[in-house]
């Protein structure tokens, strides 16, 4: 007896998914729990395992999208089955032989002379006879036939020189968008509708931290077995902040505003099926290798694909570095239902002036992106120059933990 194989329950906010790819061929024999196909959520790629074992028949294409509780495929109890011989190739029929048909005898007429009156009526009208049918004996042209007659109209304009055809090969690719990034376009969009958002920049002096790191790198590596990054301290630096000014880690929820007492940092991971968001949680209670260790763990996650809901959902506030692929200045998007989200940038050196002389020191432009429903403008400038503050003195940051 066949087995029915149908989609399980992902999550909660989960109604859809599309088969993305097959793993296991149609007909193949496959053992439980093999895996058999990933599905796209709104959210992530996952797996489906047989939960039996037998010859797999495939319902669901790739690229079908399919509700929860809708079958994709049957297992039927067996063995592999043997490989058949192909089949001998069928010949080719030769084309039937076309037969032109006889092309259709073109109409002729009788064509005369026109009359003297007719002559001079076509004179007048600046018309050649042979343009002109007669209706008389014989095809000749009478005085009515010229009346009517009516010169052919001017001929058009030359129309201008064609622009030269462009060089080289012009192809175009349609393809479906995934579930993902149909999610994250609809999310977009509504952010961009729904909140009041506004940005506000400012800049750091990366030097202090960045020395800092150099002093303490290979010390910090060799005893907790892990780089150390400026996502840390950007984070360590983002939860102190967040804590100084609760609006900018707050959401609303309905009509009130909800509050939190702890930081749950949602850090953006670009993979190749798009951008992923997963938490770090309680961000303010780690140290500087739990942030590290915990930002490894879940980018590799990530760009494996095998996040689940909980390690992407329920964030409170939001860190993304568009200065890893090179950008100087962005204005990032809100991350709904966040309130906030702070955009790193790539670090420059530039002149700028210290203590009354012109010094070059490697600056980064820090962009905070926040909701201006629950956020005021003195609030969202104050924690950013508080973030500037502890970057620019990470020693002191470091006190305080």
């Amino acid at each position: 007896m066949a087995l029915e194989m149908k989609i399980p329950a992902l999550g909660e906010s989960i109604s859809e998914v599309r088969i993305a790819t097959w793993l296991k061929k149609d007909g193949e024999f496959v053992n439980m729990d093999d895996a058999l196909c990933e599905v796209e959520t709104d959210k992530a790629t996952m797996e489906l395992n047989a939960e039996k074992s037998g010859i797999l028949h495939i319902v669901a294409e790739e690229g079908a999208d399919l509700n929860i509780g809708d079958l994709f495929c049957t297992i039927e109890e067996g063995t592999a089955p043997a490989a058949s011989a192909a089949p001998a190739p069928v010949a080719e029929k030769a084309p039937e032989a076309v037969v032109a048909a006889p092309a259709a005898a073109s109409d002729s007429y009788a064509k005369g002379s026109p009359s003297p009156a007719a002559s001079k009526i076509l004179a007048e009208k600046g018309m050649d006879a042979s343009a002109v049918s007669g209706s008389g004996r014989d095809g000749r042209i009478t005085k009515e036939d010229a009346m009517k007659a009516q010169p052919a109209p001017a001929a058009a304009a030359p129309k201008a020189e064609a622009a030269p055809a462009a060089s080289g090969e012009r192809t175009t690719r349609d393809e479906k968008m995934s579930k993902l990034r149909q999610t994250i376009a609809k999310r977009l969009v509504a952010v961009k509708n729904e909140t009041a958002m506004l940005t506000t920049f400012n800049e750091v002096d990366m030097k202090p931290l960045m020395d800092l790191r150099s002093k303490y790198k290979d010390a910090f590596k060799e005893k907790h077995q892990i780089g150390l990054g400026f996502m840390s301290f950007f984070t360590k630096a983002v939860c102190m902040a967040l804590q100084e000014f609760p609006a900018v880690n707050a959401q609303i929820n309905g009509d009130e505003v909800r509050y939190h007492s702890y930081c749950d940092v949602s850090i953006a991971v670009s993979t190749e099926k798009g951008l992923m968001v997963p938490v770090i949680r309680n961000a303010e209670d780690l140290s500087l290798d739990g942030i590290e260790k915990e930002i490894k763990r879940l980018a590799l996650r990530a760009r494996d694909g095998k996040l689940s809901m909980d390690e992407m959902s329920g964030g409170t506030f939001s860190i993304t570095n568009g200065g890893v692929f090179g950008s100087m200045l962005s204005t990032p998007i809100i991350n709904p239902p966040q309130s906030a989200i702070l955009g790193m940038h790539n670090i420059v050196d530039r002149p700028v002036a210290i203590n009354g002389n012109v010094e070059i020191r490697p600056i980064m432009y820090v962009a905070l992106s926040y909701d201006h429903r629950i956020i005021d403008g003195k609030e969202s400038v104050s924690f950013l120059v508080r973030v500037k503050e502890l970057l620019e003195d990470p020693a002191r940051m470091l006190l305080m933990v």
